[in-house]
């Protein structure tokens, strides 16, 4: 059987793409509900089929979550950090899995969620493609094999000009995973762009820089450099699809985990 899927953020261009995919895939193991997003969004009360250029699905996108909890399995999440915060919440009460892919989550929006996930099963990760999270475990190993060897990190992302938050969450997830490998703290060695008299570049820094133009779906470069050569490990994005199929794979494993927070290495068998 089926599980019901609601989306959170369902007028966005991840939602959309999310609703196609899940709409067009008529056998799969899901089976969209609803698609929620702010009672401001410009196509409320839109069939979410039409919106998404998947035909007529006579599902309307809603402000409402409420109508649509007692029916479902599992939200997948991307909307924005406060509200992703407070549907965990909300999801939580019910008893219904969850999946986030929003990113620019503060500090307090995560603790929320640790907060949420004592209750029911949370997967949270920057990034649901499959490409993606394999770069996370190569740069985790690269900067452990290279460490203390002469190389400096920085990391480079690049995005389409309507994306909110910089550095993406993906490029700080890409952070994160170098600095398990060089085992230091992200909060104390990162630098987020460079301008003026800098000084000389401090062995332990890792370097982030955000460029914003056009439709870039997503290009996100690791650098190791030292003297007399570069390794780079990237990861391009040329459609969003590849993003919506990887939340759609981590709805269906989550449902009827034990409560937690899980990841997309726990997905797919990378951890």
């Amino acid at each position: 059987m089926a599980h019901q899927l609601v989306i959170l953020g369902g007028g966005g261009r991840m939602g959309k793409t999310i609703a196609r995919c899940v709409l067009q895939n008529t056998d799969g193991p899901l089976q969209l509900r609803g698609a929620v997003d702010t009672a401001a969004h410009p196509a409320q009360g839109e069939d979410v089929g039409v919106l998404s250029s998947a035909g007529a699905a006579g599902i309307c996108l809603t402000d409402d979550i409420s109508n649509l909890l007692p029916t479902m399995d599992v939200a997948i999440d991307f909307s924005v950090p406060d509200a992703t915060a407070a549907n965990s919440r909300t999801l939580a009460n019910a008893g219904k899995a969850l999946v986030i892919g929003t990113t620019g989550l503060t500090e307090a929006h995560h603790q929320m969620i640790q907060n949420a996930a004592n209750a029911i099963p949370i997967i949270v990760a920057p990034n649901m493609s499959l490409g993606v999270n394999l770069l996370f475990v190569l740069a985790e190993q690269a900067a452990a094999a290279l460490r203390g060897k002469g190389y400096d990190v920085e990391i480079i992302e690049a995005h389409h000009r309507r994306k909110v938050d910089a550095p993406s969450g993906t490029a700080l997830g890409l952070g994160q995973a170098v600095a398990r490998g060089l085992e230091c703290d992200l909060k104390e060695t990162a630098i987020h762009g460079r301008e003026g008299i800098t000084g000389e570049r401090p062995d332990s820094e890792i370097g982030f820089h955000a460029i914003r133009g056009g439709d870039i779906v997503g290009d996100h470069t690791a650098m190791f450099a030292a003297d007399g050569e570069i390794v780079s490990l990237q990861h391009r994005a040329t459609q969003r699809d590849t993003f919506a199929l990887g939340a759609l794979r981590a709805a269906e494993w989550v449902v009827g985990k034990p409560a937690g927070l899980y990841s997309m290495r726990d997905v797919l068998g990378l951890s």
